[in-house]
């Protein structure tokens, strides 16, 4: 099967976003640019992680001197509306990439579709950068990859964080999700929340 690779260059929006209730939420990624809308699926934890190393990039480069980039989403309000329709899944995501293209002065972001022999090897891990490397593979598992500008992504970042943050609230005693009927408590005094 061919490859698709879907390359949206400064978007009219990429969010990342929910579909279902706290608990049993589907997570997404989803780049829009005129018509044209992909959404890929993701875990909660890979998009947490993205927006965590997104901000982590933006840091580095302020503290390296380069100019442009704000300390935060400043007074841009935050994008709250819901994931744009249809959502229909291109892919679940395997593997992400991100990096800083100095010409461009740009962040890319490149998440590649979870294929089938994927593994925790390092052999595994290697032909997944390698794919995610090379641009014009004709082989290879479905890639989006998407252009933001600084500005753009601590809109993200900012956005990201409420998504994260409006799951279940979490047990003030253990750390744990508390489910609507409650939960046992795992901490050695445990009660039902």
């Amino acid at each position: 099967m061919t490859r698709r690779i879907s390359n949206f260059d400064a978007p009219d929006r990429f969010v990342a976003g929910t579909i279902g209730e706290p608990g049993h939420r589907a997570f997404f990624l989803q780049a829009r640019q005129g018509g044209a809308i992909v959404s890929v699926a993701a875990e909660k934890t890979q998009v947490a992680v993205l927006a965590a190393n997104l901000a982590a990039l933006l840091d580095t480069l302020a503290e390296r001197g380069v100019e442009g980039i704000p300390p935060d989403a400043g007074d841009r309000p935050i994008d709250d509306q819901p994931l744009g329709e249809p959502l229909v899944e291109a892919f679940r995501i395997g593997a992400m990439t991100i990096g800083w293209d100095s010409a461009s002065k740009m962040v890319v972001i490149q998440a590649a579709a979870l294929t089938d022999d994927e593994g925790d090897d390092e052999e595994t891990a290697s032909i997944i950068n390698a794919v995610l490397a090379d641009d014009d593979a004709a082989d290879g598992p479905d890639l989006i990859r998407v252009r933001l500008s600084p500005a753009d992504i601590r809109a993200f970042v900012a956005r990201t964080a409420m998504v994260i943050s409006g799951g279940r609230p979490l047990c003030p005693r253990c750390g744990q999700p508390l489910d609507p009927q409650g939960h046992i408590c795992t901490r050695p005094t445990a009660y039902l929340n």
